[in-house]
C-alpha cells in the first residue's frame, strides 16, 4: 500500500457548515474528512486529514509530507492567493498535488481567481463543494502505481 494522501486545510475551513451556507454549504469539515477516508479506502488507500488557521503550521505539514504522504490534496483557503510560501513548499514536496476550493472561485471577488498553489499543483478542482475533494482523491486514485 502506498503511503497515505495528505489532505490540508487551510483558515477558517474549521467554521464549514456554519459560515457563508450559501457559499460553502452545511457539510462540516468533519463530514468532509469522513467522506474522503470512505473514497480513499474504496481505492485501497488512506488519508491523513489536517486543518490549521496558521500558515507556518501548514508549510510545516507540506513539508512532513515530503516523507510521509504519497501525494498531497490541499485547500488552502484565502492562503492559496497569498502565499508564495505554501507555493514553495508544494514546489518542493516532489509528488502530485492536487489544490481543491469548495467555491468557484473564478465566480468570486477578483482577488481569489488567482491562485499561488495551482502554479505547483498537478492540477485543480473548483466549485464543486465537498465533491471537490471526492474528485481529487479518484483522480489520485486513477494515477495508481504513480503514488509511492
Amino acid at each position: 500500500m502506498p503511503q497515505p494522501i495528505y489532505v490540508l486545510n487551510g483558515p477558517n475551513l474549521n467554521l464549514l457548515g456554519a459560515r457563508e451556507t450559501e457559499i460553502y454549504g452545511r457539510q462540516s469539515l468533519a463530514d468532509i474528512e469522513t467522506a474522503v477516508a470512505a473514497r480513499a479506502k474504496s481505492h485501497g488507500l488512506e488519508t491523513v486529514f489536517r486543518q490549521t488557521n496558521q500558515e507556518g503550521i501548514l508549510v510545516n505539514w507540506v513539508q512532513e509530507a515530503r516523507d510521509n504522504a504519497s501525494a498531497l490534496i490541499l485547500n488552502a483557503g484565502a492562503y492559496a492567493h497569498t502565499s508564495i510560501a505554501l507555493l514553495d513548499a508544494c514546489r518542493a514536496f516532489g509528488k502530485p498535488v492536487i489544490e481543491v476550493h469548495l467555491s468557484n472561485i473564478f465566480r468570486r471577488e477578483h482577488f481569489r481567481r488567482r491562485t499561488y498553489i495551482s502554479e505547483g499543483a498537478l492540477g485543480v478542482i473548483v466549485g464543486f463543494g465537498p465533491q471537490s475533494y471526492l474528485l481529487a482523491i479518484d483522480a489520485l486514485a486513477a494515477m495508481g502505481k504513480d503514488l509511492k
